[in-house]
């Protein structure tokens, strides 16, 4: 995850960081201002086209399109960073009652061997499911047409959580703790088991195929008309403006790719590893 300054305007403006969408796009960029170019070309230099003719008034469309495009847009960039949000929030939720159940282990056990057992499968937990969501096929689990090599019955954070919870019985038929603890104990291992399965609906669920193509669709057909329109107007200059519109439109398009699975490797995805890190620093200082 980036670390930086939210009010270092002059950073974010002239740093171009090797994550920014300047980069991936730089060289359909290129390839679209050489079409623009042309486009321009051809109708003020080879056709001699002016505001007479009836393709100056295309703009008319691209300004009612404009509309629709900004809408979509904007509910597609809600839509991927509710998921990033909704995911940051399921991980301070583990880290919560990670903390709750050392906390009340460390008052309930006496026996150290029962404690060093807490201590080390709790944050095991959280590094076990921080490499579940990162691995590749958890996100492919509701594809009907994809063969997976992982063995479903070897879910490992349901394994982890049958060893825990067999260790928690284990201490009620020693009689170590009572059926009032127990209960306790069981809804905070629970929590754990929740927390699991809501990362993975977001992980193996992605946005609708046909909403993400028609987006991208929408937006390569918006772009490709434009020149047509604004040549006669903007002569050469159609490049560039055509350029920096593709730039804008795309550039959403694809921070809510990256952003709407927050369990990935790029650079804006959750550092799930190290907030793993940090539920085993405090759980060890807890029990």
């Amino acid at each position: 995850m980036i670390s930086y300054n939210t009010k270092d305007w002059f950073t974010f403006i002239f740093h171009f960081h090797k994550s920014d969408t300047v980069r991936k796009l730089l060289p359909i960029m290129i390839a679209i201002g050489i079409y623009s170019a042309a486009i321009g070309y051809l109708e003020v230099e080879h056709f001699k086209l002016g505001k007479n003719d009836y393709i100056h008034n295309i703009p008319i469309m691209h300004g009612m399109l404009g509309f629709v495009i900004s809408l979509l847009l904007v509910f597609r960039t809600n839509t991927a960073y509710d998921r990033w949000w909704e995911g940051r929030k399921l991980w301070g939720g583990l880290v919560n009652s990670s903390r709750n159940l050392a906390i009340k282990l460390s008052a309930i056990l006496k026996d150290e061997n029962d404690r060093k057992f807490f201590r080390k499968y709790i944050p095991t937990y959280a590094m076990v499911l921080h490499t579940h969501l990162h691995d590749s096929e958890t996100g492919l689990m509701l594809f009907e047409d994809v063969e997976l090599e992982l063995d479903q019955h070897k879910h490992k954070p349901n394994q982890l959580m049958r060893i825990m919870f067999g260790k928690i019985n284990d201490l009620y038929d020693a009689k170590k703790i009572t059926g009032d603890q127990l209960i306790i104990l069981n809804n905070e291992l629970q929590s754990f088991t929740d927390i699991c399965g809501a990362c993975e609906r977001i992980k193996n669920t992605p946005i609708p195929y046909s909403y993400s193509a028609f987006i991208k669709k929408f937006i390569f057909f918006y772009i490709m008309t434009l020149p047509f329109g604004y040549s006669v107007s903007l002569g050469y200059l159609v490049a560039p403006v055509v350029v920096f519109i593709f730039y804008v439109l795309a550039s959403l398009e694809l921070i809510a790719e990256e952003i709407e699975d927050p369990f990935g490797d790029d650079e804006n995805d959750l550092p799930t590893k190290k907030i793993a890190e940090n539920i085993k620093k405090h759980v060890e200082e807890l029990i």
